[in-house]
């Protein structure tokens, strides 16, 4: 039987454990998927800790994972004859807490075929800080010659923010510790620390003002875009639903299957790259406490390893080629 990982109370990392599950068969217009990769994201800890418990019916145990890189080993009924995917296709794509996983069953239509030149774990951390950066500039409608602020600008979402607006042809401004300004002035980013005194800090690197800004972490950021952002239309947020309500910013971010074909061509052509950190998937517990520090630059990803006799007879596992984009 297939394993994952998941938690049978909320709680610390170590609740995370591996659980048996069924080898799921794909429904009409569905596709069972080898993971090779599972991608790590603060959401995840949120849903481990049950920050999300009176959403939703608590019921356990939960699996977690919503972005992943693997193979198609089967297809179901009903696929469209066109489609590019195709038992044997390597992908990527989104999922719905389940990628931390050896299988998965997914809808077809959201599936990237994933390029070669692109390593598994690179791919894996792919869909979930693609498609929020992505979807997130268009929302803010970043233009050339805008200067565009992003928040925690070292982490995943941040990461392929400021590579997609300097692709627009903004100018951008990020913030992060010290420790990664070097970082991300590799990107593209003139870097600001952040902290007291970040609006007065950002105020005299562009006394003309901020035309856009991207909130990924919440609180002083969200003051800080409010202060130098004329039109709060222009200011998205991920995290911080207060800001929504109380000052009428954005909240951006989502899935768009053109978006993350998108970022997977960047990759591919070497216009997008995307520092990973991996751990085993055995090893989901370090991975969320790595999360949890808020200093990852780039991505966290689980790497999963080859199914012993539960493999599909007819795909030969193939070992994770490490790396980076």
């Amino acid at each position: 039987m297939p394993t994952a990982i998941g938690f049978s109370r909320y709680g610390a990392p170590e609740v995370l454990h591996p659980l048996q599950i069924e080898t799921p068969r794909p429904g009409p217009g569905q596709a069972l998927v080898r993971v090779r990769a599972a991608g790590v994201n603060p959401v995840d800890c949120k849903i481990r800790r049950g920050e999300f418990a009176g959403a939703e019916p608590r019921r356990f145990p939960q699996r977690l994972g919503n972005e992943f890189a693997g193979t198609v080993v089967e297809l179901g009924p009903d696929n469209p004859a066109e489609s590019a995917v195709a038992v044997g296709t390597d992908v990527l794509g989104s999922a719905s807490a389940q990628a931390y996983a050896e299988t998965l069953v997914v809808d077809t239509a959201g599936l990237v075929v994933k390029p070669p030149s692109v390593p598994w774990e690179a791919a894996a951390g792919l869909p979930a800080a693609g498609q929020t950066a992505r979807t997130a500039l268009l929302r803010l409608d970043v233009r050339p010659g805008d200067v565009v602020l992003v928040h925690a600008a070292a982490g995943g979402v941040g990461t392929i923010a400021v590579q997609l607006a300097r692709e627009l042809g903004a100018r951008v401004i990020g913030t992060a510790s010290e420790a990664n300004h070097d970082y991300l002035r590799g990107l593209g980013a003139v870097p600001v620390a952040y902290g007291p005194g970040l609006t007065e800090r950002v105020r005299a690197l562009v006394p003309e003002g901020i035309d856009a800004a991207l909130d990924l972490v919440g609180g002083e950021a969200v003051t800080t875009s409010l202060a130098l952002v004329g039109d709060r239309r222009r200011i998205g947020t991920t995290v911080d639903r207060k800001a929504v309500e109380e000052h009428g910013v954005q909240r951006v971010g989502g899935r768009s299957h053109a978006a993350l074909r998108e970022v997977a061509d960047m990759a591919a052509a070497d216009r997008l790259t995307l520092p990973v950190r991996t751990f085993p998937l055995g090893e989901a517990a370090s991975a969320h406490r790595a999360v949890e520090t808020g200093h990852v630059r780039g991505k966290v990803v689980l790497l999963v390893p080859g199914l012993g006799s539960a493999a599909h007879p007819g795909v030969a596992p193939r070992a994770p080629h490490l790396g980076s984009v």
